[in-house]
């Protein structure tokens, strides 16, 4: 059983978990929902294509101008609490590996801290535990917050990110994470080149294999682009080939732009792989 929030989900169900960016500057939508009005259009959106969880963050996360606390609380705060008083049943993630910001979403009524820098501010798992609310745990290889890897080595990535990410979730655990609430996350891109980020999803069976619910966010990154040598904009098609491998592997939770594409590929890996019903099946039958 995997617990966020008050949502409770079965060992055999995925979750599309939408991205909501409040930004000027992001490098896929490039602000398209940087107004809060947009913003929320698009969490009715996204909700009425089927997503179970919406990933709201205030930071792009390549380099860029500085974002002080109050900036970033200013951005995500009070959305995240008109999301919450609109759709009470749908799963509300924040992206941010600041504790003070986690503890204030929290308090407007997130369920889950979406920590895509691995740990930067050891405080967020006490805030995490302070709410009782879900963590996602994530392998950067110690990069610095909002950096891109430079020559970055490892003796095997995907043991790294195994090693880091479990460490981490035994942090949480240790602060007084629910088990339940807890997530991994490789990271593709983070703290990686477009090889390691390859080798994680040809491999990513054995993150899986670990037992915790494995989350990969794949939509539109550059080890995609660069494999194709597409731009932003043009990548859904290789989004939705890495998305296979993971979702053959067994990966739980899917951070996407694009839902129902996402959604109607994994579903149908999950089938072929006899995880999932058909939907329906009368030929030959009826």
């Amino acid at each position: 059983m995997l617990q966020l929030g008050s949502r409770t989900f079965p060992d055999d169900a995925t979750l599309m978990m939408a991205i909501v960016n409040r930004t000027p500057d992001s490098f896929y939508d490039r602000g398209a929902t940087w107004a809060e009005d947009a913003a929320f259009e698009r969490v009715r959106l996204v909700a009425d294509q089927g997503a179970e969880i919406v990933d709201i963050g205030g930071i792009k996360a390549a380099p860029g101008v500085e974002i002080s606390e109050a900036e970033e609380k200013a951005r995500v705060v009070d959305f995240v609490a008109r999301v919450r008083e609109s759709f009470p049943d749908l799963v509300i993630s924040v992206d941010t590996w600041r504790a003070s910001v986690g503890d204030a979403v929290c308090e407007a009524g997130a369920d889950l801290l979406n920590d895509a820098w691995g740990g930067a501010d050891p405080e967020l798992v006490d805030v995490a535990a302070a709410h009782g609310v879900a963590l996602v745990c994530t392998h950067t290889g110690g990069v610095a917050v909002r950096t891109r890897p430079h020559r970055i080595e490892y003796d095997d990535v995907v043991a790294a990110a195994i090693a880091d990410t479990l460490a981490y979730a035994e942090r949480a655990l240790a602060a007084g994470v629910d088990a339940a609430s807890l997530v991994i996350d490789p990271a593709h891109d983070f703290g990686k080149n477009t090889f390691h980020s390859l080798e994680i999803t040809r491999r990513l069976d054995e993150m899986v294999a670990t037992g915790w619910p494995v989350l990969v966010s794949l939509s539109n990154k550059d080890f995609v682009g660069e494999s194709l040598d597409l731009p932003v904009g043009q990548r859904l098609v290789g989004t939705l080939a890495a998305t296979s491998v993971c979702a053959l592997a067994g990966a739980r939770i899917y951070r996407v732009h694009e839902v129902v594409e996402t959604r109607q590929t994994v579903d149908m890996v999950w089938t072929i792989a006899g995880r999932r019903p058909p939907a329906r099946a009368i030929r030959g039958l009826a």
